[in-house]
């Protein structure tokens, strides 16, 4: 999902967002639309105003400057409670001396929905979460990590949003639970048919759950697109090395300068080469190299190789035979590496 239909209303419409604590501008003139049921992803490096731009989008601070949109309703200086809109924290913030079924139902309670009616909301969101009706009594303190995120997912869509917004929900999970919640999340939202907006320190969670992802840098958008897009075509060298290991050369006067080597016809530009760029195999420019590390990475090892350009990264097969202070001749197409000027 790369953009909001011309017939429809975006979920949200950040326009020209901007937040400044005293003289330190946390956000620059954030403008974006996120489409209906769209699961969008926030990331960037710390400081570079991702979490600043959620509590905004979530009603718990407002922007210096700017609105916010949502399907077409100015909601800028609404509260939370206020809005058709609800949070899962990283801490998730769960009622512990309360049973699962009772942190469920509590935003149907302050609602004043009957009894009756919360409980069987709260079995459904249960069943929808898979935890099940097994859990209604059960207290909350004994509950599993991530059986409280499910919890604390249950909750948050009692209160029936239209957008749900997730502040590094999994980041204190184990690996393999993680894993496992991702998934769960990306089935619900798509089960759902609800908007998530999402942030994470996390690139892996991002590119197995997003529709697309907006880049952060110094409080602004550099760049957002689809997790192919931006892995792929990064707008610039951030965005490069921010989405993993990457080689980058340099052209100028129609010669790679770290290799000394000829590319007629080429314009000054930076060559993005992820390490799977880089083959055993010709045709292509080649580069001398020596192993100086390997790293296994299940079906992938990572070499990491001393060049006339300094240090590279390549990804081969589990089975390539190449170890540390080997040489080794690899290649690559100058014609199919993504091209920079920043």
């Amino acid at each position: 999902m790369t953009g909001t239909p011309a017939d429809d209303k975006p979920a949200l419409s950040l326009q020209g967002l901007s937040r400044r604590f005293g003289d330190t501008h946390a956000l620059r003139d954030v403008s974006l639309d996120i489409s209906e049921g769209e699961f969008f992803t926030i990331v960037g490096p710390s400081g570079s105003g991702k979490t600043t731009l959620l509590r905004i989008l979530a009603g718990l601070d407002r922007p210096t400057s700017g609105a916010l949109l949502l399907r077409g309703q100015d909601v800028t200086a609404q509260p939370p409670n206020k809005r058709p809109t609800a949070m899962v924290f990283q801490s998730l913030a769960l009622f512990d001396h309360r049973s699962v079924g009772q942190n469920v139902e509590f935003a149907m309670k302050m609602r004043g929905v009957n009894a009756a009616d919360r409980k069987a909301r709260a079995l459904e969101l249960l069943d929808l979460v898979r935890l099940g009706a097994e859990y209604y009594g059960k207290p909350v303190t004994q509950c599993s990590g991530g059986e409280r995120q499910r919890v604390a997912l249950a909750r948050a869509l009692a209160s029936d949003p239209e957008i749900l917004f997730f502040d590094e929900p999994l980041s204190a999970l184990d690996y393999r639970l993680r894993k496992t919640l991702e998934v769960e999340l990306r089935s619900l939202q798509r089960r759902t048919g609800r908007t998530f907006v999402y942030i994470t320190h996390s690139l892996e969670e991002a590119m197995i759950m997003s529709d697309r992802i907006g880049i952060m840098r110094d409080g602004g958008l550099v760049q957002v697109g689809t997790p192919s897009e931006i892995y792929d075509r990064p707008r610039d060298r951030f965005v490069a090395r921010f989405m993993g290991e990457v080689n980058i050369l340099t052209v100028r006067d129609e010669r790679l300068t770290e290799l000394d080597t000829p590319l007629p016809g080429f314009a000054d530009s930076h060559l993005i080469l992820r390490p799977e760029a880089l083959h055993k195999v010709g045709p292509g420019v080649a580069i001398e190299t020596k192993v100086l590390e390997r790293f296994q990475l299940g079906s992938r090892v990572q070499l990491h190789l001393d060049t006339p350009a300094g240090l590279m990264i390549a990804e081969q097969p589990a089975a390539c035979p190449l170890h540390p202070g080997d040489s080794a001749r690899f290649y690559f197409d100058p014609d199919a590496a993504h091209k920079v000027t920043e």
